[in-house]
């Protein structure tokens, strides 16, 4: 069975956002405006998503 993904893309700038929240828009790997990334499923990066949920978008792949 393949791995399951997510596709993640910021749709809110961090301009304003509190520090934490912009260095964890960084760890996804999303450093752009509109910029998608795949990510692999797992508990690290659903927790890094809830605690940015109102700047990204995510799709299940």
């Amino acid at each position: 069975m393949a791995e399951k993904r997510l596709k993640v893309t910021l749709i809110r700038s961090t301009i304003g956002s509190i520090p934490k929240h912009r260095a964890t828009v960084e760890a996804l790997g999303l450093r752009k405006l509109g910029k998608t990334v795949d990510l692999p499923d797992n508990d690290a990066v659903r927790g890094m998503i809830k605690q940015v949920s109102h700047l990204v978008k995510v799709e299940e792949v």
